[in-house]
C-alpha cells in the first residue's frame, strides 16, 4: 500500500488546524461582547464574567497557536483542554442540548476531535520538547 504524499498530509492537517481555529474563534464575539446568550451560560456555570473573559482569551491565544504553523502542537493541546472542559460542563451542569440546540456541544466535540488529530499528528514534536525522545 502506498502512502500519502507529504503535500496531502499537510492539507489534511490544515483541515483540522482551520476547523479547530474557526470554531474557537466564531465564539469570541458573543464572550466578549457579552451577549445574552454567553452571558446566561457562564451564569449557570458560575464563571460569570472572569470565566467568560479568560475562557475567551485563551481560545483566543489557541487559535493563534494551531494557525502558527511552529506552535501548532502547543494550541492543539491547548483546545484540547479547553474543550474538555467545554464538553465536561455540557455533560455535568449544562446539558448537550443547550437553549434548545445541540450546536455548542457539537462544536465542542468537533473542536475537541481536530485538536486530538492534530496533537497524534504532532506527537514527535511533543515528546521532543518534554525530553521524552531525542532529536
Amino acid at each position: 500500500m502506498k502512502k500519502p504524499s507529504l503535500a496531502l498530509t499537510v492539507s489534511i492537517l490544515w483541515i483540522f488546524r482551520i476547523l479547530a481555529a474557526l470554531i474557537m474563534l466564531q465564539t469570541l464575539y458573543f464572550k466578549f461582547s457579552a451577549q445574552p446568550e454567553s452571558v446566561h451560560l457562564f451564569t449557570t456555570l458560575g464563571m460569570e464574567p472572569w470565566g467568560r473573559i479568560g475562557i475567551g482569551s485563551l481560545e483566543l491565544v489557541a487559535s493563534a497557536l494551531i494557525l502558527y504553523p511552529r506552535t501548532t502542537p502547543y494550541g492543539a493541546l491547548l483546545g484540547l483542554g479547553l474543550m474538555a472542559g467545554a464538553i465536561f460542563f455540557h455533560l455535568t451542569k449544562l446539558g448537550i442540548r443547550w437553549d434548545g440546540d445541540y450546536t455548542l456541544f457539537a462544536y465542542a466535540v468537533i473542536a475537541f476531535i481536530s485538536c486530538a488529530v492534530l496533537i497524534i499528528a504532532y506527537r514527535n514534536v511533543l515528546l521532543q520538547r518534554i525530553g521524552i525522545i531525542k532529536s
